[in-house]
């Protein structure tokens, strides 16, 4: 790519390295649902590999069960769309087709949480990553900028099996850099600290950071641990974190319900009970609002995320 990862939009990374990926094998299809601008393989991907890109329409359960007929096939189908459209809407063939099947699809919720914005309640989604991981078979994935998504989207098409994945897709700032490498066993140590623990994953993750860098003035020091993947779930990391700070703070953008909040307490309780506070949405319905407006309706922006800390 002749511009740094972290000038392109999320999505203009998400379909250069699809079309990447079907220049070296020919079994990469795009699937789309009548959404493929917003998901940025329109016009890249269509004018790239016209053959293999597949508008099935308004009609996202056709989209995914024919996805799940190609994966039997040998074919490995990327499917995007909104995210409630991606995860709410076709839970049920998500289900059937794909995870109990175990076909080789790869799902893409584009415009997670409060990022659907002027959209509003209907497509702003907040427990895609709570009912995708509750899924039997599935890979639940979250990049947190245009470095790790790349990595991301290379690591699902080498693997074989149904795996989601969260897609912000505006500009993000960068956390990591083009030595980056993606391992979904594995949560990534962002900052190291001794004060307490600060659990996030994909959008929030720039938040985090910012938040953890602000504390280091006051003389907090955060261990911030960064999850892309919150399915599977780096046990290990989070114990050893919590052994040694003994307190933990997560943030999401979605539910503090089932999600990474979920996974954390899941976790701890089982493991090495330690006083959590899960900062995300509190059980409520998204609306047509911006994104500083939901971080101080609902108290996860940097500010929040601080005094959680302190």
């Amino acid at each position: 790519m002749s511009e740094q990862l972290h000038d392109l939009e999320m999505r203009a990374v998400y379909a250069r390295t699809l079309i990447e990926l079907a220049n070296e094998n020919p079994n990469i299809i795009c699937m789309e649902a009548d959404l493929s601008k917003a998901s940025g393989t329109n016009p890249a991907f269509l004018t790239a590999h016209p053959d293999r890109f597949i508008n099935a329409g308004v009609a996202e359960a056709d989209m995914i069960c024919i996805a799940g007929g190609m994966a039997v096939e040998g074919k490995i189908p990327f499917c995007a769309s909104f995210t409630p459209f991606a995860t709410r809407r076709v839970y049920d063939q998500v289900t059937i087709s794909v995870a109990y099947a175990n076909t080789n699809v790869k799902i893409v919720g584009t415009a997670p949480g409060i990022t659907a914005g002027p959209n509003g309640g209907t497509h702003m989604c907040f427990q895609d990553m709570a009912i995708m991981r509750a899924m039997p078979n599935m890979i639940v994935l979250s990049p947190c900028d245009t470095y790790e998504l790349r990595e991301c989207i290379k690591w699902m098409a080498a693997h074989e099996g149904p795996v989601y994945v969260q897609l912000s897709r505006m500009k993000q700032p960068a956390v990591f850099d083009e030595s980056y490498r993606f391992n979904p066993d594995k949560a990534v140590k962002v900052r190291e600290g001794k004060d307490v623990t600060l659990v996030t994953t994909g959008y929030m993750t720039q938040f985090a950071v910012k938040a953890a860098n602000e504390l280091a003035a006051e003389g907090i020091t955060v261990d911030l641990l960064h999850y892309p993947s919150v399915k599977p779930f780096d046990t290990a990391t989070l114990i050893e974190s919590a052994k040694k700070t003994g307190k933990v703070v997560t943030v999401e953008n979605q539910s503090i319900i089932g999600g990474l909040g979920g996974a954390v307490c899941e976790t701890l309780s089982e493991n090495h009970p330690t006083p959590v506070k899960r900062l995300g949405i509190p059980d409520k319905f998204g609306e047509v609002a911006t994104e500083d407006y939901l971080f101080g309706k609902h108290g996860f922006g940097v500010e929040h995320i601080k005094k959680a800390c302190r």
